[in-house]
């Protein structure tokens, strides 16, 4: 009796011990792979505000050394960053604005409408993402060219739209198809038709789906570059994507700068990421505690 009472104690210590084995190794997995990711936002930062003789040191010190700000107003003095972080955000709302309006539309009809190829239109949705953005690059540029509506932002953002829109009605499609069938079959018995069930009931109650669609839409037309950079060609329409970029054509440009720019550029998307969220949060607990 007292033999198997020390075996089903060694038998648990073993176990406890290779669960606290296994718990380590995750979570020193996680450390590792988070100080991957975290290390260059960092370095940009600690770059930003120090001197080049101290970024450009070997082994370059991973504290900041000495503080300067001055690289802030250079920035914005020596190139048009202002209008090309304007420029970004015009073509990041209208892409996102466009993206909501559509994608409700899309998901709505995919989810909870019938019609006939429903699915294998799903199906085709998705297979536009399989093909590579460059594949109709040159027929693009020269529909818009013959159109002649190139450096235009609107036009711009029409595209970011196109290409984001099939990610967005499948996001959309996922939140709506896990609103109840009673609810909206109730609604058209009361006499609401099927736009007005989506107006009244469907959005309102997908209020995570459409701040997850606003932010994706954002972020792709926020740092979209290859179209950019091709459909926009007129300094006065560059986006900070391409704007940036420019930068390294210029010798003189002081690291600091680069890294300043690199910041400037980063705030905007991240400032507009942690005011969704908390849409995001509010919307996935509306409804969870009653009274």
């Amino acid at each position: 009796m007292v033999a198997h009472v020390e075996d089903t104690r060694a038998a648990a210590s073993k176990l406890t011990a290779r669960r606290l084995l296994n718990s380590s190794l995750f979570y020193l997995t996680v450390a590792v792979v988070s100080l991957i990711i975290v290390f260059p936002v960092y370095w940009m930062m600690i770059s930003t505000f120090q001197p080049s003789k101290y970024i450009l040191h070997f082994p370059p010190p991973l504290l900041p050394q000495e503080l300067y700000f001055d690289q802030f107003g250079e920035l914005f003095s020596e190139h048009p960053i202002a209008k090309w972080l304007r420029n970004s955000f015009l073509i990041a709302v209208m892409t996102m604005l466009l993206c909501m309006a559509l994608s409700v539309l899309g998901a709505f009809a995919l989810s909870n409408l019938r019609w006939p190829g429903r699915n294998l239109f799903g199906l085709f949705l998705l297979v536009t993402q399989m093909l590579p953005e460059v594949l109709i690059l040159i027929p693009l540029y020269i529909l818009y060219r013959r159109l002649n509506i190139l450096n235009s932002i609107p036009s711009l953002a029409l595209i970011d739209a196109a290409f984001i829109l099939p990610i967005c009605i499948w996001i959309l499609k996922g939140v709506f198809d896990n609103v109840p069938p009673e609810v909206l079959d109730a609604s058209v018995v009361d006499g609401c038709t099927e736009l007005g069930a989506l107006w009244r009931i469907v959005l309102p109650l997908s209020a995570p789906g459409l701040a997850a669609v606003a932010v994706v839409a954002f972020f792709f037309a926020w740092n979209e570059y290859l179209y950019a950079g091709i459909m926009l060609s007129s300094g006065d329409f560059m986006p900070a994507s391409v704007g940036l970029s420019t930068l390294k054509a210029i010798a003189q440009t002081p690291v600091e700068q680069y890294m300043a720019a690199g910041l400037v550029f980063s705030v905007l998307p991240v400032v507009f990421y942690l005011a969704m969220q908390r849409y995001i949060v509010s919307g996935l607990t509306a409804g969870a505690v009653k009274g």
